[in-house]
């Protein structure tokens, strides 16, 4: 009898999107037109951009001039303030010189007196934080402190009075959440703050994992939707995709870029959801998924890292995109756990395509493949496609592996090998049993049997053969999978014989 499929395992769902991933075509027209452009409208942008900044800068720099340490934790007011409608006015011409000369705005954007917290979402792009210059003031955003000392950009931003983040603090995250916090219920006094809570850059076909630093302070929040429509989408920037100098560059070759601004009414939160951020930002996130008609996943942040380290692993980047809020919150999975399952995986994964096959299970265990081995790799392969992809395998792995490599089922197998009782295990027992259990050949099983010898004295002791099992979990299973078939057909050869004597 084929073992069941956990019914966790199928709660996950095969088909996963890639959200990081974003793949530029251009067509011999767009290269014609990129050429063109590189030599003519795109330089002449690119120094009139120079130009706005320029006369920006002295602005923000009279404003932001001798203040102490003290006024930096309070919000601009008086005669400084009154620099925030020439920034607005010359953001939204340096937004016009890029391309975006027909910016849509729909909704209509709320003060900080009734929503202190902009989310904008899908966040795809750096060109996003051009929003800012359509809300309904001058939003701070949060960004890293070193960018303070930068050249004219440094000036600028510390006008817009970001949240700003201390990369040397270890208690950055405590206290850049306390900071939104300690803003956002002040109602109106300081700037409205605009985050996008999805962390890092997608491909806008799905909404992310929210973070939960706009949801905290339990205060109301204003989503902000944003769309980029332009057939050839330079604007894009994802983990898995061309990089940001070219998009930006690709984006002022255009003739013009489409972005459409959706300011949805203010989600004002229950008296539940301010207890629950994570109930909170799940639905706003509903919310905006509901008005953009995309759905919405469990990836976040984690998975972009695991991306990373499949392509060093040199396996395919969408190798390590397992949705892994949803792994860790199904099956208790730590990131550190998830990237040494997938080096193992990647060890397995000879060809490196990100499919395990039945053939390299076999491989990789050392042992033929016979009934037993399929029956294990069945449970993996939840498709039945004939191959495991790094998902199947952690899932399988934690499902079905791990919950029988205890300390019970590593002394019934040990048992198995030293039936005559003595404490060890000889080369012998161990021939004895998988040359019979799964038709192994001698060599095969005496390089086995040097690897889980620790101690290369011709014996395996308990806690050698533990720390193997411990190791490669996957061994406990089958084993368990041999004694099932064992019995099964020790009880039709049992039927059999008494078969006879029944007739007579």
């Amino acid at each position: 009898m084929k073992p069941q499929i956990p019914r966790q395992a199928s709660l996950m769902g095969p088909d996963i999107q890639n959200p990081f991933s974003h793949k530029l075509h251009l067509s011999p027209i767009h290269i014609v037109q990129i050429v063109l452009m590189s030599l003519t409208l795109a330089p002449l942008r690119l120094v009139i951009i120079g130009l706005l900044l320029i006369l920006l800068w002295p602005l923000a720099f009279i404003s932001t001039a001798f203040q102490s340490e003290e006024d930096w934790n309070k919000p601009i007011t008086g005669w400084r303030k009154c620099f925030e409608r020439p920034f607005i006015y010359v953001g939204r011409a340096i937004v016009f010189v890029i391309g975006f000369h027909n910016v849509k705005v729909k909704g209509e954007p709320k003060p900080s007196t009734e929503a202190p917290i902009i989310c904008g979402a899908p966040h795809s792009s750096f060109f996003d934080t051009l929003a800012i210059f359509f809300c309904s003031g001058l939003p701070s955003a949060v960004s890293k402190k070193e960018n303070s000392s930068m050249f004219i950009l440094g000036s600028l931003m510390s006008y817009a009075q970001p949240v700003w983040v201390k990369r040397e603090d270890r208690n950055s995250r405590t206290s850049t959440i306390k900071e939104i916090e300690r803003r956002a219920k002040k109602f109106g006094e300081w700037p409205q703050i605009i985050l996008f809570p999805e962390g890092t850059c997608t491909n806008r076909s799905c909404l992310i994992t929210f973070k939960l630093g706009a949801f905290h302070p339990g205060v109301p929040v204003q989503p902000m939707c944003l769309r980029y429509s332009n057939r050839l989408d330079t604007v894009t920037w994802t983990w898995d995709g061309p990089g940001a100098f070219r998009q930006f560059w690709l984006t002022l070759c255009q003739f013009h870029t489409n972005l459409e601004i959706e300011f949805l009414p203010v989600y004002v939160p229950s008296e539940e959801e301010k207890k629950d951020p994570k109930l909170f930002a799940n639905n706003v996130r509903r919310k905006m998924a509901e008005c953009l008609d995309i759905p919405v996943t469990d990836h976040t942040f984690d998975d972009c890292r695991l991306m990373i380290q499949a392509e060093k692993l040199k396996l395919p980047m969408h190798a390590g995109l397992v949705e892994f809020q949803k792994l860790h919150k199904k099956l208790g999975v730590s990131l550190e756990q998830m990237q040494k399952l997938l080096e193992r995986f990647g060890s397995i994964n000879y060809r490196g395509d990100g499919l395990l096959s039945l053939e390299e299970f076999s491989a990789y265990l050392q042992i033929p493949v016979n009934p037993a081995l399929k029956e294990v790799f069945a449970m993996y392969d939840r498709d039945g496609s004939g191959t495991i992809d790094f998902r199947e395998y952690v899932i399988g792995l934690s499902l079905i592996s791990n919950p029988v490599n205890n300390e019970e089922t590593i002394q019934l197998a040990f048992k198995l090998f030293d039936s005559e009782d003595k404490g060890y295990i000889t080369q012998p027992d161990l021939t004895k049993i998988l040359n019979k259990a799964f038709g192994m050949e001698e060599l095969d099983i005496q390089d086995l049997f040097n690897k889980v010898d620790a101690g290369q004295d011709g014996k395996i002791s308990y806690d050698e053969f533990r720390n193997f099992a411990m190791q490669r979990p996957e061994y406990a299973n089958l084993f368990l999978t041999y004694q099932q078939l064992k019995n099964e057909n020790d009880g039709m050869l049992e039927v059999l014989k008494e078969e006879p004597s029944k007739e007579d």
